[in-house]
């Protein structure tokens, strides 16, 4: 079917297959199977294998436009471009996050990459009780060294703004600027909120302490511009085993405050522990505390190894910095927590808790921490606060900021 743009056509499971054989990634007389395994919102994603050979690619195609909306919603087919080169980028640093990308087509919004099957979006996995017990190690490194490395810190200022430049991506930003930081702190149509928690979602909305520090976050993220971001790195763009990491998705990737990401992690990973019961959460509660100290060692190494800036050996100028982006970090992970309550898209664990009591429960106590994080985001000097925060907030008590 021929869409919006002369050149674009959507792929289809046949014209998949047709095309991994043009680009000769199996042999050409290879019996190929392919299935169109998308679950997103905005593009489709083939898997392409032989099963003789027991080896696969996958094919991901940008849709110009929302899939689960259709053609009212369009969306602009750069992304792909914009992924295929954040996956590039980051593999210049941590080849061994992120999948190989074996070709790309701007025109048709196509990358081809690595088949990760071998693994598991670790959401699902999460959800079904794994724990990955190397993931914040090595999301932790992720985020440290590809954060790093297109800072100030490692690249001179000219370099820099070219790089911006190449990732200036204004329309997933507005996504995130809507979706995440404006729509589910009003009373928005596109916002999913229970009945029975309505009036906690209003309480939020006329929260003026809560709305004046939420104005300062997404004014942040729209100005920080510290660094390339993966932009949307919750446990569904997470492939991984008990052994491997894999980074994926990329497309919302663009010059933020280094912050963003790292709070992303945690606050996705902090749903997740809320999700399960107490006896079974202390794995996850880990991963909070590990992807901020193996951050913390890996950015100081960097920074003491790699750092062009004239002021990088001015005492107490690291920590500074340090805990500017931990105070971003636990801002932006209240941002990202409240939206997975009330927002359009929701924490899919939390939301697959039958009983009603317990899950409405689970959402009152994340909107607390939600809340708690953003106004007091600088209160929090280390992930272990956070736990303790998630601990009180669990036995029905206050938060208290020791």
């Amino acid at each position: 079917m021929t869409l919006s743009q002369p050149s674009y056509e959507a792929l289809t499971e046949h014209t998949a297959i047709t095309l991994a054989k043009k680009l000769e990634l199996f042999d050409s007389n290879a019996d190929l199977v392919c299935h169109e395994i998308g679950d997103g919102n905005l593009n489709m994603v083939f898997r392409i294998t032989e099963p003789a050979a027991q080896r696969g690619i996958i094919i991901k195609q940008a849709l110009p436009y929302v899939r689960v909306i259709g053609e009212g919603w369009p969306l602009t087919l750069n992304r792909a471009v914009i992924e295929s080169e954040a996956l590039r980028h980051f593999a210049k640093h941590v080849p061994q996050f992120v999948p190989e990308i074996y070709y790309t087509d701007a025109a048709y919004a196509i990358t081809v990459m690595e088949d990760l099957s071998h693994l598991t979006i670790v959401r699902t996995g999460l959800a079904s009780g794994s724990t990955y017990p190397l993931l914040s190690t090595h999301i932790g490194e992720f985020l440290a060294k590809t954060l790093f490395a297109t800072s100030d810190f490692a690249m001179g200022p000219q370099e820099k703004r070219e790089l911006a430049l190449q990732f200036h991506n204004p329309e997933l930003c507005k996504i995130t600027e809507n979706f995440v930081f404006t729509y589910p702190l009003f009373d928005h149509e596109t916002n999913d909120v229970e009945d029975i928690l309505r009036p906690t979602a209003e309480a939020l909305w006329n929260d003026q302490v809560l709305l004046l520090e939420a104005a300062k976050l997404k004014q942040t993220f729209m100005t920080h511009a510290e660094a390339l971001l993966h932009g949307d790195l919750h446990t569904g763009s997470i492939f991984a085993s008990d052994e491997e990491t894999k980074v994926i998705d990329p497309e919302f990737a663009f010059y933020g405050p280094i912050g963003f990401d790292v709070g992303l992690f945690i606050a996705n990973t902090l749903l997740s522990a809320l999700a399960r019961e107490e006896s079974d959460r202390a794995a996850l509660l880990f991963h909070i505390t590990q992807v901020w100290d193996v951050f913390t060692i890996t950015f100081s190494n960097l920074w003491r190894q790699n750092n062009v800036d004239d002021f990088a050996q001015v005492e107490g100028y690291l920590e500074y910095q340090l805990q500017h982006i931990w105070a971003d970090a636990v801002g932006f992970a209240g941002s990202e927590i409240i939206r997975r309550i009330f927002g359009l898209a929701h924490a899919r664990d939390i939301e697959a808790i039958t009983e009603d009591a317990h899950r409405l429960a689970v959402k009152r106590n994340a909107a607390a921490l939600g809340r708690d994080f953003i106004v007091n985001r600088s209160l929090y000097e280390s992930p272990s606060q956070i736990v303790q925060a998630l601990q009180q907030v669990v036995k029905g008590a206050s938060i208290v900021h020791i």
